[in-house]
């Protein structure tokens, strides 16, 4: 074997030459198995470290039976997961999910959005995280019939999905979101969730129900299909406010359509934050760059996207079930940060600490 400047690359066999032991005696010292004297590990390192020695990944594989890659998968349209700019929630997962796979020696597949027919049968991984599973997930489904391991980002809620996963704490989001909304002055906040059974949703509905009754506001609930993007969001807008003119606030959970919100709110005539409030839940990029900017939650995503990973990587064996991954042993569940509000223009009607009336 060659470089592309024509010199040899040096072998397993040479490394064993150098150092006077066997090819075996090689292999168990650089990949940290069988019975090798500590120091005679030590030299041999060294001396493949000198001769620029790299192992051959795809030969190992090979052997071992494993394609040490994982996939990030959902069946999540990026029409709401990641928009025409492909930088939102799903990528800002992928992101952080990629580094922390590949301080264990794996590879992050990122996989399109799942649907029934997808190639997520012909990938070759070991295991997969899968980002908010609807009750009926494709991407959980296949994965099931391959017999492959995977845990959720997001609590499963289908009620016989037992994987492990990471809590992004879907109603503690949605109480911060609506209990900001009530210290700026909201009486009469309506909900907007996808129309699917992820556990944003459902948290998300449970949530206001809740608050709602406690406050004695009008329960005012709409869904919007996920693949419609802002324009669903826009549509659903529409028709909430010609119904219910009377709504003083939006919690718009999907960021995608709480910027259609904001142009719906503005065909109508309505001033944002004066008249109509508006909140999302992810802090990402169309939050950031909405125009108002819009009140929003850091999820912590960074850190849940490791942690999943971790947890993944305990299931097949390749990290000690501690931590995180021991954690989830035990009860099924890894929590996340705790949900933080990013205050912007958009629902800031009176200072953020306020004294509520």
């Amino acid at each position: 074997m060659t470089t592309s400047h024509g010199a040899r690359r040096p072998t397993i066999a040479d490394v064993a030459a150098a150092a006077s032991v066997s090819r075996t005696t090689v292999s168990h010292a650089l990949n940290g198995i069988g019975k090798v004297d500590p120091r005679t590990r030590e030299r041999i390192k060294k001396i493949a470290a000198e001769l620029g020695y790299r192992p051959n990944l795809r030969a190992q594989r090979l052997r071992r039976g494993e394609a040490k890659a994982i996939a990030l998968a959902s069946s999540m349209p990026f029409a709401v997961a990641g928009g025409p700019s492909r930088l939102g929630f799903y990528m800002e997962v992928a992101a952080a999910a990629a580094e922390r796979a590949l301080v264990h020696g794996y590879a992050l597949v990122l996989i399109p959005p799942v649907q029934s027919g997808s190639a997520l049968y012909s990938v070759d991984i070991d295991g997969a995280i899968v980002v908010e599973p609807e009750a009926h997930d494709a991407a959980v489904a296949q994965l099931r019939e391959r017999g492959l391991p995977y845990v959720a980002l997001g609590r499963p809620t289908a009620p016989e999905d037992d994987a492990p996963y990471v809590d992004l704490h879907g109603g503690s989001v949605v109480d911060l979101l609506l209990e900001h909304l009530r210290d700026q002055g909201a009486r009469s906040p309506a909900l907007v969730i996808g129309a699917g059974t992820r556990h944003s949703s459902v948290d998300a509905r449970a949530a206001y129900e809740r608050a709602a009754a406690a406050h004695g506001w009008p329960p005012i609930v709409v869904t919007a299909p996920e693949n419609g993007g802002e324009q669903a969001g826009y549509d659903s807008c529409a028709a909430l406010l010609a119904q219910h003119p009377g709504i003083d606030a939006l919690c718009v959970l999907v960021d995608a359509f709480a910027v259609g919100a904001v142009r719906a709110l503005r065909a109508a005539g309505r001033r944002i934050p004066d008249d109509v409030m508006v909140v999302t839940r992810y802090d990402g990029l169309r939050a950031r760059t909405c125009e108002p900017p819009l009140t929003a939650v850091d999820l912590g995503l960074e850190r849940a996207a490791s942690d999943a990973v971790e947890l993944l990587l305990a299931r097949l064996g390749a990290r000690p079930a501690t931590g995180v991954a021991g954690a989830a042993e035990c009860g099924g569940e890894v929590p996340a940060a705790e949900p933080l509000l990013v205050p912007r223009a958009s629902s800031l009607r009176r200072a953020p600490f306020a004294e509520r009336d």
